[in-house]
């Protein structure tokens, strides 16, 4: 294993998180590909140290839920183990987050501790802005390890609650570029056409995905096969002028949603009255954003039918192209009665920030 003191004069640069990347596939080459599931996280920690306010700052940070949905999900699996218990298997995980400080004398966290040379523990205590170090592939292929460490607990936490977005935001960058890799190796075409023809924008969705309505300035493509392993996704496209900054306040944006799902959306095939409409029971989440130098709001919430007999969440982007003069609306939303619906909405944020809707057809 690398020491801390070959690396420490990066201590600086790795509190942008900068990756210590090797400089060629040769240095890797006799190391194993990392394995886990897109979305697990594995927290290598001590266990009262986990159980304490330390441990309450990293839950907050991965394991706070999802918003706005009924139901309470976490943004990432989380797996803690006890650095004693650290198998050769185990450091082949993709996600690897080591947490200490420097003043603790348990065994656990000593077995982190180690992997410190004297002088980098003291730089660190020199500068206590100094809480974290990457590196990629440490012991395996296409692996993130993150070491989190502070000379006090109270001094972590500091730099946790400071950082928190961004620790989250790196490991779900990084998990939507591992999910993008696998679902968009093989990309609908015809999809892709449709889109093109009668919005003006250019999508990218999985080969599996079938076109169920394509309309002048509307596209919906849904996951035909859904399994008691496979959720059912669907994915729709809208696009209008662009008129106001009104049509962007979080109201607006809820009624243009439902409009168009509550004119083009189906609950039921067999039933033409059956449409979807906003679930009101837990407000939808908003977040506004730049995505492509377009002004961006994200939207979040849950969804039902006006006859309530299906339901399940969804995940949305109204995006503002200035340029163009429209605007745009593009959804996902899940039907996956009583199973965990996180990885499905990763996937629906992996397929919808790969849409670029400033696309033009100069020169295709």
């Amino acid at each position: 294993m690398k020491t801390f003191l070959s690396i420490i004069a990066g201590f600086a640069i790795a509190l942008s998180f900068y990756s210590c990347a090797p400089n060629s596939e040769s240095a890797n080459s006799s190391k194993p590909k990392a394995r886990g599931s897109i979305g697990e996280i594995i927290i290598v920690i001590d266990s009262v140290k986990w159980n304490g306010p330390v441990g309450d700052e990293l839950k907050d940070i991965f394991q706070s839920d999802i918003p706005g949905m009924i139901r309470s999900e976490a943004k990432f699996n989380v797996l803690t183990v006890d650095p004693r218990a650290m198998t050769r298997m185990l450091k082949m995980s993709n996600n690897l987050i080591y947490v200490t400080t420097f003043d603790d004398k348990g065994s656990a966290s000593q077995a982190i501790n180690s992997q410190f040379s004297k002088e980098s523990k003291e730089k660190a205590m020199n500068d206590p802005s100094m809480y974290s170090l990457r590196i990629e592939d440490e012991y395996a292929v296409g692996q993130e390890v993150l070491y989190l460490f502070g000379n006090t607990e109270e001094e972590l936490i500091k730099n946790l609650r400071k950082n928190g977005d961004r620790l989250a935001n790196l490991f779900e960058v990084r998990e939507r570029g591992r999910l993008e890799k696998i679902i968009l190796a093989r990309k609908n075409t015809a999809a892709a056409s449709e889109a093109k023809k009668n919005l003006g924008i250019q999508i990218n969705v999985p080969a599996s995905y079938q076109v169920a309505k394509s309309e002048n300035d509307f596209l919906w493509v849904r996951q035909p096969t859904p399994t008691a392993n496979r959720a059912d996704i669907s994915l729709f496209f809208y696009e209008t002028d662009y008129t106001a900054e009104e049509q962007t306040f979080p109201a607006n944006i809820l009624a243009l949603r439902d409009s168009v799902a509550g004119k083009h959306i189906f609950g039921d095939p067999e039933d033409p009255t059956s449409f979807m409409i906003s679930e009101k029971q837990i407000p939808p989440a908003f977040r506004n954003m730049q995505i492509n130098d377009n002004f961006t709001t994200e939207i979040r919430g849950s969804w039902k039918t006006n006859n309530i007999s299906m339901g399940g969440s969804y995940l949305g982007y109204l995006m503002v192209d200035e340029e163009k003069g429209k605007l745009y609306y593009m959804e996902g939303f899940v039907f996956y009665p009583n199973e965990v619906h996180r990885d499905a909405l990763r996937e629906i944020e992996t397929i919808l920030l790969n849409t670029d809707v400033s696309w033009t057809d100069e020169g295709s």
